[in-house]
């Protein structure tokens, strides 16, 4: 695994430092992803480790990894139940006027054939919510801290334009795209009965930390 490499591990869980670009499952259209790379993951084990979540193909930073599947039924029922925290660091294309706050707008899939799919902001879709704050702001970009407390698809990216009204930069669904998104899984922390809180936290890419606001 590339960029950050493995960020924690134990015997049911890794962590891993996922690069911008990769997909974690198979696309369509064939090519890497974090699933063909599970076999160099055994460490030791017979078999490979299973993903538990995902993160968008353009998104960098912690994944977590089962190693067996009672491992990956308790993950599943963390994730499930709201117990896994998560923060997301990501450099918008916009200053804000607040310095930090609560995105509460509930999300639903659109597709066309001429666009594809997407999310979109609906009243009737399913419950979504966000707290943000403000680390830097400087030269029309703003460096923000999301804490999301549910996981939708593209939760984050879709708050960032319609609920603090400046897309992440780079993205090319929500935003103008011409870049690599600035989106970064920044921690993840996943509380397990008798054990150690499973803590891990992706140091920031380089691509990222370059257009980072100094």
């Amino acid at each position: 695994m590339t960029a950050g490499g493995i960020l924690f591990i134990d015997g049911e869980a890794i962590v891993i430092d996922k690069p911008a670009g990769l997909p974690v499952t198979r696309p369509k259209r064939g090519g890497d992803c974090v699933e063909d790379r599970l076999g160099a993951l055994r460490m030791g084990f017979a078999r490979p480790p299973m993903i538990v979540h995902r993160l968008d193909q353009d998104t960098s930073g912690c994944l977590l990894l089962a190693r067996n599947p009672k491992a990956l039924k308790r993950f599943n029922r963390a994730f499930a139940e709201g117990r896994v925290s998560k923060t997301y660091w990501a450099v918008l294309d916009g200053e804000l006027e607040a310095e930090s706050g609560t995105v509460d707008l509930s999300l639903a899939k659109r597709s066309t054939r001429e666009r594809g799919w997407w999310m979109a902001v609906d009243r009737r879709g399913k419950p979504a919510r966000t707290h943000w704050s403000v680390l830097k702001a400087e030269g029309g970009r703003t460096l923000v801290e999301f804490r999301p407390e549910t996981g939708r698809t593209h939760q984050l990216r879709v708050h960032a334009r319609d609920g603090l009204g400046a897309p992440i930069f780079g993205d090319p669904v929500y935003g103008d795209g011409g870049a690599r998104m600035l989106l970064h899984a920044r921690t993840l922390s996943v509380p397990r009965d008798g054990k150690p809180d499973i803590v891990a936290e992706a140091p920031l890419p380089d691509h990222f930390a370059e257009a980072c606001p100094s």
